[in-house]
């Protein structure tokens, strides 16, 4: 699944993988599931989208400085992408970077993303941060500051993290200003 958005952003959303019935039944990443209902409002509330939800590809969303993207680009088995799956991805998501050259904040959705987002930059970088230790570990609001990307950490806006409060509103509407301004700091 290609990501979408702002082809001059300067913050990417990487999340885990198209949802089997959101984003793989739709053709666009967190499009007409509920993950993608609470991403598309803080997106709107924060001003990177144009109206604040997505139903369909062809709805009239427009992301403004932001681009989405998925670590795995295919729908795993039972949401649960393997380690394999996403190091298959990397090569993709190697190019998809180097046509986005104006990125320089990565949110990570997730502890996968942020794994996924370690090694990502480790293969557009080399190995002098492969071998980075100890590992940087994820967690809400973590940042990495890097060249050329810095990379956050924001609980991913599944169901099971915002029924439960465990992401709110202000929780990823803060993270998004952040990136925000990273970016923006960066120029």
């Amino acid at each position: 699944m290609p990501g979408f958005g702002d082809p001059a952003a300067r913050v990417l959303l990487l999340g885990l993988a198209p949802a089997a019935h959101g984003a793989n039944r739709t053709g666009r990443m967190f499009t007409g599931d509920r993950s993608g209902d609470f991403l598309f409002a803080a997106l709107w509330r924060t001003g990177f989208a144009n109206q604040p939800g997505s139903d369909a590809r062809e709805d009239g969303l427009l992301l403004n400085g932001a681009w989405i993207t998925a670590a795995v680009r295919c729908a795993p088995p039972a949401n649960r992408p393997s380690p394999a799956e996403r190091d298959n991805c990397v090569p993709w998501s190697v190019r998809e970077m180097e046509l986005l050259s104006e990125v320089r904040v990565v949110v990570c959705l997730g502890a996968f993303a942020w794994d996924a987002a370690l090694r990502l930059i480790a293969a557009l970088a080399g190995p002098r941060l492969a071998a980075r230790r100890p590992r940087p570990r994820f967690g809400h609001g973590a940042e990495l500051a890097g060249e050329p990307y810095s990379l956050i950490g924001c609980y991913h806006p599944s169901q099971q993290n915002t029924f439960t409060g465990r992401l709110t509103e202000p929780m990823i509407d803060a993270v998004l200003e952040r990136a925000r301004s990273l970016a923006e700091d960066s120029r």
